[in-house]
């Protein structure tokens, strides 16, 4: 490991219990900043309920850390948005955000329009797949933005049990996104769960960065702030334990192969590997071929959209 690195986790990586939640509100108050939650959500009616609810109660109604939930519902075909919206959240669906530009599938799509939607100076994303979610991942994320101005960039780190057994990474992160890093951007080695989708950012840097539509986006992010602003700008606070739903194999086949595709456009952005990926399903008459396109597309940085100048005018 970079010695920088070793630097880094002895300075920027911190637990949740290092700012208790009354220095963290003190600092708000003090500050002015003001806290936008995001949960991008996809069928999700079993959780997205729960995390508002205690989101909401915990951080809103019992003290002033968060001033607004938005759910970015992003094509559900369950309750979703009407669970979410009966727990307190304000709902906005994801087709409904600069229409102009047509919509497409993915994670980072949701996560690039809920710009134009918050008003936060603080943005916060948290996946609404959480069980037994506690809101110590908004507190201990959001508490390094809020007390220190030199940080730009917050990812919560945490244990993620699999079948009862304890873990600290989740099999892409372990298989494909670690291995990238360490050996493209050995700066970001430091980072627990670099995948995770339960981080903070400031929004002046968030509407700089590109947002890959998929499921590269929080590697892309990683690597585009990095080279922005900085690692000591980046940082990390371990919040526990996360209980979330898994995805199958194949399904983890696809997140890894858009992921490396984010990385490979960071390292040659003239040279395009073959943006599809082929995975076998066993049939009647034996192994089946199936191919799935990888996300190719990127938003631009929101700073750079008519419409988002003229709200920030406005």
């Amino acid at each position: 490991m970079l010695n920088e690195v070793e630097r880094w986790l002895e300075t920027r990586s911190w637990s949740v219990t290092d700012r208790p939640l009354h220095m963290v509100l003190a600092a708000k108050q003090r500050t002015g900043q003001s806290v936008s939650v995001v949960l991008p959500a996809l069928n999700e009616e079993g959780t997205v309920g729960d995390i508002v609810a205690v989101i909401r109660h915990d951080l809103m109604q019992q003290v002033p850390l968060v001033d607004e939930i938005v759910v970015v519902d992003s094509g559900s075909t369950d309750r979703t948005s009407q669970v979410a919206a009966a727990a307190g959240a304000r709902v906005v669906h994801r087709d409904d955000i600069l229409p102009r530009i047509p919509a497409v599938p993915g994670k980072g799509e949701v996560l690039w329009r809920s710009l134009l939607v918050t008003s936060g100076d603080i943005v916060c994303f948290i996946d609404a797949d959480l069980k037994e979610f506690s809101s110590d991942f908004v507190s201990g994320i959001v508490g390094p933005l809020l007390t220190d101005p030199g940080v730009d960039l917050v990812k919560a780190m945490y244990d993620r049990p699999l079948g009862g057994a304890a873990g600290q990474g989740g099999r892409v992160t372990e298989l494909m996104a670690r291995p990238l890093l360490n050996m493209h951007w050995p700066q970001l080695a430091g980072f627990v769960q670099p995948l995770g989708g339960e981080y903070a950012a400031r929004r002046s840097l968030l509407e700089q960065l590109p947002f890959p539509v998929g499921y590269g986006v929080e590697l892309g992010m990683l690597v585009d702030a990095l080279h922005l602003v900085g690692l000591d700008a980046l940082a990390q606070v371990d919040v526990g334990v996360r209980k979330h739903r898994h995805q199958d194999g194949q399904a983890l086949g696809r997140m890894a192969a858009a992921i490396y595709r984010t990385a490979q456009l960071r390292l040659a952005r003239g040279h395009l590997i073959r943006p599809a990926l082929t995975q076998f399903e066993r049939g009647e008459d034996g192994f089946e071929p199936r191919t799935y396109s990888v996300d190719t597309e990127e938003r631009p940085p929101m700073a750079e959209l008519a419409e988002y100048q003229t709200r920030k005018v406005a």
